[in-house]
């Protein structure tokens, strides 16, 4: 039987979640692209809520994988700057359990895949920074719009995306100041960094400011499901 790894998805936490006869309840939610992007490239998908950031290294024990969701802006404070008006509300338990989800990842050197906030919070973890608005990439809300991203040869991202691709995207935030030892491994035509890698000497790490479940996205998390199995399987 082929092994199929276990990969952890993290998720949105709504106050005021509605589905079916129920309505105004709090809940632990997450678009069905992910999950299924997941299965689609051969894993299988656990849903991460947020928990005690002290609970993310069982979390990883347990994992061979581990995708970090869109969702809200990171609260700036998280990187030394002060909100811009157009910053939403600070998310801070899933900031906290995401960052905790993040260092523990890196410290066992799980595969990492951050998604668009994943991608932006991958940064802050590594001391960047971010823009926190930016005009041009996204559509009206609850509709993804599209650009073309390039990739930089002779990364990670490039071998897995070698072409430039147009993309579905949804963001008004972005990589500003780079973290530690991170490379921009992609771009939008405007300059705006579109995926961010380490060095394949630090592990398996990748970031995509666009939205791969979306569409476009294959490539990407089967190379990220390749990393993901054990060298014993």
């Amino acid at each position: 039987m082929t092994y199929r790894p276990l990969i952890g998805i993290s998720t949105y936490l709504e106050e005021d979640a509605r589905w079916g006869a129920w309505s105004g309840r709090r809940a632990a939610l997450l678009p069905a692209g992910y999950p299924e992007l997941v299965q689609a490239a051969g894993g299988v998908a656990a849903i991460l809520p947020p928990d005690g950031p002290h609970h993310a290294s069982a979390a990883l024990a347990r994992l061979d994988g581990l995708v970090l969701s869109g969702g809200p802006d990171v609260e700036p404070a998280r990187y030394g700057a002060v909100p811009d008006p157009r910053t939403a509300p600070p998310a801070r338990d899933r900031d906290s359990w995401e960052l905790a989800l993040i260092d523990a990842a890196l410290a066992i050197r799980v595969p990492l895949l951050g998604i668009c906030r994943g991608m932006q919070l991958i940064n802050v973890a590594l001391g960047g920074t971010l823009i926190q608005h930016l005009e041009g990439h996204g559509s009206e809300p609850g509709v993804f719009g599209c650009h073309r991203v390039s990739p930089v040869p002779g990364t990670r991202y490039a071998e897995l995306m070698p072409a430039p691709l147009d993309v579905p995207t949804y963001h008004h935030q972005a990589v500003d100041r780079l973290g530690r030892h991170l490379l921009p491994s992609a771009y939008a035509a405007d300059g705006v960094v579109e995926a961010i890698e380490l060095p394949a000497d630090a592990g398996w790490v990748l970031g995509v400011q666009w939205h791969p479940e979306v569409a476009n996205g294959f490539q990407i998390v089967k190379g990220f499901l390749r990393a993901a199995i054990p060298a014993t399987s």
